[in-house]
């Protein structure tokens, strides 16, 4: 069965603790900004929702 969304405006603003950059390969990879691991990856080419990206 379906959930209903969160009440109200849901999560505001930027993830805290976290970057983004793209590879070489054109992916998007989620940085942790404390330790430096790389967290996740796309695979679409799109970048992550919310999160800054490294320049």
């Amino acid at each position: 069965m379906a959930t209903n969304p969160p009440k109200g405006p849901g999560r505001r603003g930027a993830v805290k603790q976290r970057s983004q950059f793209q590879t070489p390969a054109g992916n998007w990879a989620k940085r942790d900004a404390n330790t430096g691991r790389i967290m996740d990856q796309k695979a679409d080419g799109t970048p992550f929702k919310g999160v800054r990206k490294e320049h």
